[in-house]
């Protein structure tokens, strides 16, 4: 990991460090920049108005190999809706990062659920050998509930949109 002027870039096993998921559904393969908000000595899970604006970039590189290709749709392969949003969530998350980073004490028993999904439009098919480049903007946080604007871009072109929703809990509250 390196920081440079609130760049951050995040190779497979600093993503596997920060998000509890593994395969088949760890779905960020390489965080490439996060541009944060707020200042990164205080963390209130509670009030995180002060990081509204942080943005993350992230990709997936999908392959005919992932286990839900051959099956989702057999003559025409496809990723499904569902996994490209659950990409653009895991990527969101990393809006946290940069407050967790070197503070153990917090990111143990984080987690970031997944409780809505609003206004997606899947603009164009992602198949395999296709990168999603997810750009993720946190948009609100009101209490532990936090709304990112999110995008998948597949060589420049805009492919699919949504508006998530998280519940951001500590140690299972």
């Amino acid at each position: 990991m390196t920081a440079d002027r609130g760049r951050y870039y995040l190779d497979i096993e600093k993503v596997r460090a920060f998000l509890p998921h593994r395969a088949p559904f760890l779905l960020v393969d390489r965080i490439l920049e996060i541009h944060p908000q707020g200042d990164l000595s205080k963390f209130d899970l509670t009030n995180g108005s002060a990081m509204v604006g942080t943005k993350v970039v992230g990709i997936k590189n999908f392959t005919y190999n992932e286990p839900f290709i051959p099956g989702h749709f057999p003559n025409y392969s496809i990723v499904p809706g569902v996994i490209q949003v659950e990409t653009m969530a895991q990527v969101a998350s990393f809006a946290l990062y940069p407050h967790f980073e070197g503070r153990p004490e917090l990111s143990r028993g984080f987690q970031c659920i997944l409780v809505g999904v609003d206004g997606v439009r899947f603009r164009k098919p992602v198949i395999p050998g296709d990168t999603l480049r997810v750009q993720a903007e946190l948009t609100k946080a009101r209490g532990k509930i936090w709304g990112f604007h999110v995008e998948g871009f597949v060589e420049g072109q805009r492919v699919v949109e949504a508006d998530v929703l998280a519940n951001l809990t500590m140690n299972g509250e």
